[in-house]
């Protein structure tokens, strides 16, 4: 594989999106010591892989004409960052995506400057809703989601929604493979 070229991710796999942000502004605000740079297939693989290790991009272009940089790595899957004070660190919005089609879990957060505007939790394999707040805005609404929760609402969620969902709001990081180049740099828990 070309190591120039990016690589997209997102199954099994939970990412930050950051807008407007910087690399090493995230890696400080994440507490990860900077590992330098890596080719997009290797660090993508150690952040699937590893407890420790997080890969992060450079800004991309993304949705509403602004630029995202993305964090991933197993280890936000198993401890959901906090949004809402990273946002406010960093001055800016900050999204989380997390899917497992094995388990069908699916999550999206959503802050901006340090304010809670939307988060959304479910587990397929109990057609659990985990969590929910704010309303669901019109992607969410394509990709499923009621209006509003309550006793009637069915709610059936799939990783593709997750994708279109981050899409809309960000970046679809399935979408990255084999566009041009760009550092990908990799931090580690201390």
């Amino acid at each position: 594989m070309d190591m120039d070229v990016m690589v997209g991710f997102g199954g099994k796999q939970a990412w930050l999106a950051v807008a407007g942000g910087e690399p090493g502004s995230l890696l400080e605000a994440l507490g990860l010591r900077d590992l330098g740079p890596v080719s997009w297939r290797d660090g993508l693989d150690l952040a699937h892989l590893t407890d420790d290790r997080i890969a992060i991009t450079p800004p991309l272009p993304g949705a509403r004409d602004t630029a995202w940089v993305l964090a991933a790595g197993r280890r936000l899957m198993q401890a959901a960052p906090d949004v809402v004070a990273l946002s406010a660190a960093l001055g800016t919005e900050v999204q989380y995506f997390a899917t497992h089609r094995v388990t069908e879990l699916h999550r999206w957060q959503r802050a901006a400057h340090g304010e809670l505007v939307r988060a959304f939790g479910y587990v397929g394999q109990t057609g659990e809703v985990t969590s929910w707040f704010g309303e669901p805005d019109p992607a969410e609404r394509d990709a499923g989601l009621p209006g509003e929760l309550d006793e009637e609402a069915t709610v059936l969620v799939a990783e593709r929604d997750v994708f279109r969902v981050a899409g809309a709001w960000s970046i679809d990081p399935t979408t990255l493979t084999g566009l041009p180049p760009g550092p990908l740099r990799m931090g580690a828990a201390d």
